[in-house]
């Protein structure tokens, strides 16, 4: 039977309390070559953005909407990548990786929460600069503390919403014996695979939740740039066109890499979906992108690298 229309049988099933998650890959010489590596961008991850939030705490002339929405995105993917690289560090050095069944949902349920989070808070920030090079005579009027907290809490509300609406469909699957979890994290599709009850109402879920959460922030996006390039056009200077084609090359980078990375896994059903490629495309969003966040909106800027040189100096004055 198709895995949609799966039934579940009472002499397969069994109360589940633990998972065991296959890993990255099954290849031996591979493991500490890939622990050294991955444990190298999750420091790297870790400092980066918790870095960029104490600095943008630490300096009043940071103090806007910009670094507003920039500490947050640095918030939500410090936890993304914690929620997801911890465990994965583990399997490369233990023969079984096992996870218990409740720390599966939990591990479920903030993943899916701070990925819809970054969506959405790409938005945000797209939104911001459009206002600022769009807006500039009313930025300060339009994107106040309030509106801006507003936004934030706009975007966490929805993305805990939507996560504990597809973890409470995952508590109601019933899982078959084979409990080992064909990915190096609980996630979505490769959990419904180990399913013995009909899965169609959590894929036509995920699916539906995943277009909603990729094509309203990206049109949101769009819409922003094209206004965006509309000004920059408008702007004779040469070198205040090359600096705002710069800023916006690297956003629109960083936005293609998440949302490619993240179409591939889900916009598609997971009969069809190869879950190897699927470990691949993973990797780009649950590891790469909070690690190259801080690099490409902030730590190349100007502000931040004064603000950083200010600090550094005036320990050194101490």
């Amino acid at each position: 039977l198709e895995p949609a229309e799966k039934k579940m049988d009472p002499g397969n099933h069994s109360s589940v309390t633990e998972f065991i998650l296959a890993g990255l890959t099954e290849k031996p010489e591979l493991q500490i070559p890939l622990l050294v590596f991955f444990l190298g961008i999750y420091v790297v991850t870790v400092v980066g953005n918790l870095g960029m939030i104490t600095l943008i705490g630490l300096s009043s002339q940071l103090h806007t909407p910009m670094y507003y929405f920039l500490t947050n995105l640095s918030f939500i993917d410090f936890c993304h990548s914690t929620v997801v690289t911890p465990k994965m560090l583990v399997n490369f050095v233990t023969e079984k990786n096992i996870i218990s069944y409740p720390e599966c949902m939990t591990q479920l349920y903030f993943f899916i929460a701070f990925i819809i989070a970054e969506c959405y808070m790409l938005a945000v920030m797209a939104y911001d600069r459009y206002v600022a090079i769009c807006n500039p005579l009313f930025y300060n009027v339009i994107m106040t503390y309030y509106r801006c907290f507003q936004l934030t809490v706009t975007v966490y509300i929805l993305c805990l919403t939507e996560s504990a609406v597809h973890t409470g469909f995952m508590f109601r699957l019933f899982f078959c014996k084979n409990k080992v979890v064909n990915h190096y994290f609980c996630d979505v599709f490769p959990l419904l695979e180990l399913s013995c009850s009909s899965i169609s109402t959590n894929e036509l879920l995920a699916l539906v939740f995943s277009a909603f959460n990729v094509l309203i922030p990206v049109l949101t996006i769009l819409a922003s740039y094209i206004f965006i390039l509309s000004s920059i056009l408008q702007i004779h200077s040469n070198e205040g066109r090359s600096k705002a084609f710069s800023t916006c090359s690297s956003h629109i980078s960083a936005v293609a890499v998440f949302y490619g990375s993240a179409a591939f896994m889900y916009l598609k059903p997971s009969s069809v979906s190869s879950m190897d490629q699927g470990k691949v495309s993973s990797v780009f969003y649950t590891c790469i992108v909070p690690m190259l966040n801080p690099l490409i909106y902030s730590l190349r800027n100007k502000d931040v690298k004064f603000a950083l040189k200010k600090i550094l100096d005036s320990g050194k004055c101490r």
